[in-house]
Formats: C-alpha cells, structure tokens, sequence
C-alpha cells in the first residue's frame, strides 16, 4: 500500500478530527487564514480521507446541498490507518443516525429573500431593495455568493415588459 503524504494543514486538520469521538471535521482549530481551510478539505476528500455526510449542528456545515441539506465532513477509516491509529475505530466508523430535518433561523433577510425569489414571477433588483433595505449590489452579491455558491440554488432572470429584469429561483 502507498503511502499518503500529507501536508502540516492537512495532517492538523485531519488529526484533530481522528481524535473527536465522532471524527467530525469541524470546527477546524488550525489557525488558516482565508480559503485555506477549503483547500485543505476538498484535498482531503480527493485523497478518501474525509467524507461528506449529513449535519446535524448548523455550526459544522461545509456545504448545502439542495437534496441532502447541510452537508458537514467526517474523517474515514483510512484517515485513521493514514495516521497509524489502530483501535477499534478504523473497523467501525461511527453511524449515520437519521435525524430531524435542521431549523433555520426564521425571520432572516436572507429567507426574505429567497421566498421573494420563489414567489410567482419573481423578483426585481428595485422590489428586493424595498423589502429588505439593502442596496442593489448587496442583493447581487447574496444572490451570486450565499444562495448560489453556498446553498447551491440556481437563480435565473429574466425581461419582463413594464417590470425589468426579475430574478427567481428554478426548481430542479
């Protein structure tokens, strides 16, 4: 069998999550600045050393997925044997218990604003920065940047005659 090698980030983050009890990713200790952390995970989730699976906590999301929901990361058995620890964990890793469905906080700007880009015939720029009090490149800097790359939603627009361009979420 090869060897992995691992980089100092990689062997910190990975590390930390074998000695949880629960081999859960995150919270990350390790003192990485900006998307370094995600560099690090998506290289560990190439490798086979981490896995995705369902989250249980909102504080330990990596990524939403529109089927699955929030999505956190997990070391797998071969992190442990990587790493040289042998007990009874590398043969059982823990088990994915279903749970209830997550609560997101109601009431957010945020879910104001994807229900207004689900509502029939969508939403303008104007209508989105009445309601919510944001300016026009704040709305497209949250619909391009939390709803589109994090929560994984596709929006799309479109020319209404007498109204402007209205944006609105497609249904998959």
């Amino acid at each position: 069998m090869t060897q992995i090698q691992l980089s100092d980030a990689q062997a910190v983050i990975l590390s930390t999550a074998c000695a949880r009890e629960d081999g859960a990713v995150f919270p990350v200790t390790a003192s990485l600045k900006g998307g370094a952390v995600g560099n690090v995970c998506k290289s560990l989730l190439k490798q086979g050393l981490i896995e995705e699976i369902a989250a249980t906590d909102l504080n330990t999301v990596w990524r939403h997925d529109e089927e699955r929901g929030p999505i956190t990361l997990r070391a797998t058995p071969l992190a442990y044997s990587t790493l040289g620890i042998t007990d009874e964990q590398d043969e059982t890793p823990p088990v994915e218990t279903p749970t209830a469905p997550i609560q997101r906080r109601k009431g957010t700007k945020q879910e104001t604003l994807i229900e207004m880009l689900r509502a029939e015939g969508g939403a303008t720029i104007d209508e989105i920065a009445t309601a919510l009090d944001w300016r026009p490149h704040t709305i497209r800097g949250a619909m391009s940047g939390a709803l589109k790359k994090k929560l994984g939603l596709t929006i799309t627009s479109e020319k209404v005659e007498g109204r402007g361009r209205a944006y609105m979420i497609a249904d998959d």
